[in-house]
């Protein structure tokens, strides 16, 4: 047994105490900082679900936060940099395109925390949270075909990729789970970050998709998304928000909104910072829809009932909605 003078002990004793009050208080005082990613905090959709979250935060704590609006690709990994040499933690991305960014940044500041919303990065100081938004496009999907007249719907993505494509089919099985017949036409904004915002062009799709019949269009596009509920007013038709609650952007033309609680995901890694995966879908109150004083003449009774019965089974697993990015494919 190796013999340690009592006094040596309390020495090593204070110091630890000493590391661990330094470390504590290196935590209680590092800023947190989110990163809005192209279409800007003020998108009324994606991002400024995550501005709610980090405001949600502010209003609790009483303390600030850093930010910076990226404009375009190249800004992403350097945003994420800067904050991080100026060492806030945890470093919220938002959205899937800095992902690559903030893996490359994550693995140089291994002693920061950072955080990605729509995308996995697997790194030990790294929480991801993804959605399950096809669940959520399912259910509005079904509204939407309870609420046409015509049988016939749309839906305008913004960026064609594999996410959106997500939202689609599962619009698309809602669609036809309450309307076999009922027909779906679908548009992409552009293959570019820009396809999120560009409104003249989603109110272009919207117009076109209305010329051909449909009554009803959900957006799934970011800041493109405002051209179509513009699009819906002015046509006397109804369109479908997402992300955020935008029922109150048109009130009385917006039929509800495919809500994806980001503001939650974001207020939960600023507050409790957890390395890991977390995917929300209805179970776990992730994604829904919306009602409010805004869209409430324009969903019956019957039409909610039936909307929260196919929100219960799809919970309970009775109905299993089809994921795109499961097989690259929409297989229903």
């Amino acid at each position: 047994m190796t013999f340690v003078p009592r006094n040596l002990k309390l020495a090593g004793a204070a110091v630890a105490v000493a590391v661990g009050t330094l470390f504590a208080s290196t935590a209680a005082l590092a800023q947190p900082a989110i990163i809005f990613d192209i279409g800007g905090k003020f998108d009324k959709s994606f991002n400024e679900a995550g501005l709610a979250g980090m405001e949600r935060w502010k209003k609790e704590t009483g303390k600030p936060y850093l930010e910076f609006e990226v404009t375009n690709e190249s800004q992403r990994e350097q945003a994420i940099r800067r904050m991080a040499e100026r060492n806030a933690s945890p470093i919220i991305a938002m959205g899937f395109g800095q992902a690559s960014a903030l893996e490359k940044v994550a693995k140089d500041f291994p002693n920061l925390q950072f955080a990605i919303i729509d995308r996995v990065v697997r790194l030990p100081n790294v929480q991801s949270t993804v959605f399950k938004e096809h669940e959520g496009s399912f259910l509005v999907g079904a509204m939407a075909a309870m609420a046409s007249k015509t049988a016939k719907v749309g839906f305008v993505g913004g960026m064609d990729i594999p996410l959106i494509r997500r939202f689609q089919c599962g619009y698309e099985q809602g669609a036809k789970f309450s309307d076999p017949k009922v027909e779906v036409f679908a548009n992409m904004t552009g293959t570019t970050g820009a396809a999120w915002n560009d409104p003249a062009r989603g109110g272009e799709l919207a117009k076109a998709q209305f010329s051909k019949g449909a009554d009803v269009v959900f957006a799934a596009a970011g800041g493109t998304g405002i051209g179509v509920y513009q699009a819906a007013k002015d046509s006397g038709k109804l369109a479908i928000g997402v992300d955020s609650n935008q029922n109150h952007i048109q009130p009385g033309t917006m039929l509800t909104s495919m809500l994806k609680r980001v503001d939650v995901a974001v207020y939960n890694s600023a507050k409790n910072f957890t390395p890991g995966t977390s995917v929300l879908g209805l179970k776990e109150s992730g994604v829904g829809f919306a009602m409010d004083a805004n869209n409430e003449k324009l969903v019956t009774a019957d039409m909610r009932r039936r909307v929260e019965v196919l929100q219960a089974d799809i919970i309970s697993g009775k109905i299993k909605v089809a994921d795109f990015m499961a097989d690259n494919a929409c297989k229903f």
